[in-house]
């Protein structure tokens, strides 16, 4: 039989040695090329188009997914059926497979659901009428946003939970695995980590074509979405305070603006007081909301992250949002009815 020698074999751990640093600054300088390549379509598309850049990259990236996701009917090698939901649902029926059928059609309705509420949500607003204290009988409604801090709080999440599962992996490699313990495809075992992960609780019962699929895997999605909506919640309170949200921050913009309460004096703490009112409990609210979108979405098994789905919804509502403020005057008519003016 034919092989390497151990000199032979030596030699090749020695030049693979040898190849790793530079293929490590290769994939270094093609990050950096990457970033900077983004960096510079962001300032094109800020100067030139609608909306950030990077923005309409993210969007780009979890749509291209989605589709990827929804219509692949390339087989790969070793598979039944294609990846993409929609013709992995077509073929199964054809062969009688109700299962996979019934898998594939509930990942489409999960993600169409998540979308419909996530847009929803994201329209519904809190208008306060307020007027010009220089000019009488002219006024305006500043709207607040049920979703008052955008996905901002489950973005945040979401990093906390992937920091959590990068520390206990490390932890393990060095032999104090205090969060729990990894599998060898890096999949939670054991521990604070095998509970924040979301298990595909919809594809259990349709598998096992039964709700009885044990209490674990519904204890584990319990936590999962109640560690989604608390962090959510405590995140969309941070993001207020720091990020100029509160009330007295924007009571201080709509003072300078020259802006007031119709029938109250002109003053700050009147605005500040008003606004009390309504910014806690959308803080509350909206990330009550998105934590349990974002949750839901990875549950039932939709066809992207339920985070990646919720920054897609709402850049594209907020590029909505924008041409049809900036150019409703120059649109069609029936263009302008379609935006909503």
């Amino acid at each position: 039989m034919g092989g390497l020698s151990p000199e032979g074999f030596g030699n090749v751990v020695t030049r693979g040695h040898e190849l790793y640093f530079p293929l490590q600054l290769i994939l270094i300088f093609q990050l950096f090329l990457g970033g900077m390549l983004i960096l510079f379509l962001d300032e094109v598309v800020s100067k030139w188009g609608f909306g950030s850049g990077i923005s309409l990259f993210i969007a780009a990236g979890v749509s291209k997914s989605v589709f990827l996701r929804s219509f692949n009917w390339i087989t790969p090698p070793g598979s039944n059926y294609p990846p993409g939901a929609i013709p992995a649902f077509i073929l199964s029926l054809t062969n009688g497979d109700v299962t996979t059928a019934l898998i594939m059609i509930s990942a489409v309705i999960a993600t169409i659901l998540v979308f419909v509420i996530a847009v929803y949500a994201q329209a519904m607003k809190v208008e306060i009428p307020l007027s010009f204290g220089m000019v009488r009988g002219h006024g305006i409604r500043w709207p607040l946003s049920f979703i008052y801090t955008s996905n901002i709080p489950v973005i945040l999440v979401a990093a906390l939970m992937a920091n959590f599962q990068l520390w206990g992996r490390l932890l393990q490699n060095i032999g104090y695995p205090l969060l729990g313990t990894f599998g060898s495809s890096g999949i939670p075992q054991s521990g604070f980590v095998y509970w924040l992960q979301g298990p595909p609780i919809i594809t259990s019962i349709l598998q096992q074509k039964t709700l009885l699929i044990g209490l674990t895997p519904y204890l584990q999605a319990l936590v999962y979405i109640l560690f989604f909506i608390i962090g959510s919640v405590i995140f969309s309170i941070f993001w207020v305070q720091t990020a100029g949200m509160d009330a007295r921050s924007q009571a201080k913009q709509m003072v300078s603006s020259g802006l007031q309460i119709p029938g109250f004096r002109k003053d700050e703490r009147v605005l500040e007081r008003l606004l009390n009112r309504y910014i806690w409990p959308l803080t509350i609210m909206g990330g009550i909301t998105v934590g349990f979108l974002a949750a839901l979405a990875d549950l039932t098994g939709a066809l992207t992250s339920g985070t990646g789905l919720l920054l897609t919804v709402m850049i594209v509502y907020r590029l909505y949002e924008d041409i049809a403020k900036q150019h409703m005057m120059d649109m069609n008519p029936m263009m302008r009815k379609f935006m909503g003016g």
